[in-house]
């Protein structure tokens, strides 16, 4: 019981429907209330920038999804929190990654799985095994997907739509050597989704406790090995690109293992070396943000550190 508990505990990453603005330890927080778009729902866009962000100067941009977990722990549904800002002006000050603003996408938590399950994977499986995961569930009985999986117009909207605004509000750096994006969970897939489909938009990907398994189980699931075919074929050029897994052992993670050393053996089929691609493997950490936090520094350093 207390392992399914936290099955669904950690799979409901950040359900709120507290408005209040992040309260963050360094920097400010600039939030896009609502903001508008022609591929998915309205939500907010929390924009964090560093102390002494001056508009003379460009930035690197780092895109998370989740955003309304990234900054506050009084704002969140489980109180808990990635301490972004924290991470991030540290590392900055210290002279580790390169100076950059954080943008955090929130979910509608209704469109969540919908939106971060890899499209193109899901829709090369045959249409009696995508009605059959359509109906599959969690482990508290309610279904896994509340709508179809549109996670092709989740990105156009970050693509088209967001990126541009950023980039014209904002002092960025523009080019995907500059441009990267991250997430944990569902938001690791997606992650890894996003720099396949988009290798001229994103140069380096963060992906933490990737859910290979897409679903709550590994019986009789073909989900990882489309996920896997994907990527096999989908990979983006090692020259230029920067690519980070994680996972750990406990709770939800304890699934990944198995299907994490079959990406790293195509990582290292397709020609990626420790100096494009790492992954690594933290004993005894969890499914939450509390681990996530503890090791955020690690991907930032890895993807955004001054080459």
């Amino acid at each position: 019981m207390k392992y399914i508990f936290l099955l669904i505990f950690c799979f409901s990453i950040g359900t709120t429907i507290n408005a209040q603005l992040p309260k963050v330890a360094s920097g400010k927080i600039e939030r896009i209330s609502s903001f508008k778009s022609s591929y998915v729902v309205p939500r907010n866009i929390d924009v964090w920038l560093p102390d002494g962000y001056d508009t003379s100067k460009k930035y690197a941009v780092l895109y998370m999804h989740d955003g309304q977990m990234l900054y506050d722990s009084v704002t969140t549904w489980n109180h808990l929190e990635w301490q972004v800002d924290e991470v991030v002006s540290g590392l900055i000050k210290k002279h580790k990654i390169r100076d950059c603003i954080v943008v955090g996408i929130w979910h509608d938590d209704t469109l969540r799985h919908s939106e971060y399950f890899p499209q193109k994977p899901f829709e090369s499986l045959p249409d009696s095994i995508q009605h059959r995961l359509y109906n599959s569930t969690r482990p508290n009985g309610f279904n896994v997907f509340k709508h179809k999986v549109v996670s092709d117009n989740y990105l156009k909207f970050i693509v088209k739509e967001l990126k541009p605004y950023i980039d014209h509000h904002y002092a960025t750096l523009k080019d995907k050597s500059n441009t990267f994006i991250a997430g944990s969970s569902m938001g690791g897939l997606i992650s890894m989704y996003a720099i396949c489909e988009y290798p001229n938009v994103f140069g380096g990907a963060a992906c933490m406790s990737t859910h290979w398994p897409g679903i709550f189980t590994v019986d009789n699931n073909p989900i990882p090995g489309a996920f896997l075919s994907y990527l096999k074929s989908h990979l983006p050029s090692l020259k230029d690109h920067f690519i980070y897994f994680d996972y750990g052992n406990a709770t939800l993670d304890s699934m990944y293992q198995p299907f994490q050393l079959k990406a790293d053996l195509i990582m290292k089929a397709k020609g990626y070396t420790a100096k494009h691609w790492i992954t690594k493997f933290y004993p005894g950490e969890n499914h939450s943000e509390i681990a996530w936090s503890k090791r955020l520094h690690v991907p930032l350093e890895f993807l955004m550190g001054k080459k």
